[in-house]
């Protein structure tokens, strides 16, 4: 006990009144009430958040967008493509200090974005003579000349359009790469893209990762967010969709992402995480540090807080 405790002064024996309270009968009452409120709004209003982001939804709003996205991931460009662990070996990934966290976990979800997400969707789709012709030419042929054909392709990215239902890019020199970008994108807003990402050995079909991934490369989703005031520089971690209020007591995680170095650094995820973590320690050895876990005491900023209490 603190040597400056004092029984007779810090502590009053309550003696007003009393009565009897049934916390299992309030919490039942209050359970049941915020039940009926939550049906009956949910059924008036429905939900507020917005409709989840698919391929075929983002291919049909900007189809030029997913294109070039398709091409990106076809010469592993892309972000997934050039991210490093934990789908490849292509970087080496975020670091705190020497250590380098992804690299310790390493490729746990290898992912080879051209046969994942352009190859092997379009081997589903039913016999097309000229997709299975096309495919056969790009199988066959060197990686330098993959390289070639796709750079062709690349190089006409700025006069892309769609028009018809058709990606139009002029160029002749791309060999099979446009009727594959072609009938990728069409097998997208079909939908038929988003069951084949999905798709695996297992019974169950809940494994969202390519799909994500794929999504995420493209410009669709970032500018989406944007709009949504959903970024890292928007305080997005504690928004939520619609403008509706969100997470307010990640305002901590979201803070750091606002000011050097963090905004500025390719490291910022993971020199965040570490910070945090360090104050999430802090925090719990706070009552076991000498001199902070006497501060309250101390400034007596409890009889601030209990002052009704402490008038007698």
């Amino acid at each position: 006990m603190s040597k400056n405790f004092r029984s007779d002064v810090d502590v009053v024996e309550w003696t007003g009144r009393q009565r009897p309270y049934d916390i299992l009968k309030e919490g039942a009452i209050a359970l049941l009430v915020i039940t009926i409120l939550t049906l009956t709004l949910a059924i008036i209003y429905g939900s507020p958040d917005e409709t989840s982001i698919t391929i075929k939804k983002w291919s049909n709003a900007a189809p030029v967008d997913f294109a070039m996205t398709a091409v990106s991931e076809l010469n592993g460009t892309s972000t997934t493509g050039s991210y490093g662990p934990p789908y490849n070996h292509a970087a080496t990934g975020q670091t705190i200090g020497p250590v380098n966290l992804v690299k310790a976990v390493g490729v746990r979800i290898p992912i080879d974005t051209a046969n994942d997400f352009v190859i092997s969707p379009l081997k589903a789709l039913p016999y097309q003579a000229d997709l299975h012709q096309s495919l056969v030419n790009w199988e066959n042929a060197t990686a330098s000349t993959r390289a070639i054909w796709v750079t062709n392709y690349s190089n006409a990215e700025s006069k892309m359009s769609f028009a018809n239902g058709q990606i139009v890019v002029p160029t002749t020199t791309a060999g099979p790469v446009p009727l594959m970008i072609n009938s990728l994108t069409s097998m997208a807003r079909s939908g038929a893209l988003d069951e084949s990402l999905i798709s695996n050995n297992s019974f169950y079909t809940t494994d969202f990762t390519k799909t994500l991934l794929f999504i995420s490369d493209g410009s669709y989703l970032a500018s989406t967010a944007d709009k949504q005031h959903l970024t890292g520089s928007q305080w997005g971690m504690m928004n939520e969709t619609g403008s509706y209020p969100g997470q307010a007591w990640l305002w901590l995680y979201s803070f750091w992402y606002q000011i050097p170095p963090f905004n500025s650094s390719g490291n910022a995820d993971a020199l965040v995480w570490a910070l945090m973590m360090f104050l999430t320690v802090l925090m719990i050895f706070v009552p076991f540090i000498p001199g902070i876990r006497s501060i309250p005491r101390k400034t007596r900023v409890y009889r601030l807080i209990w002052r009704d209490h402490y008038k007698s």
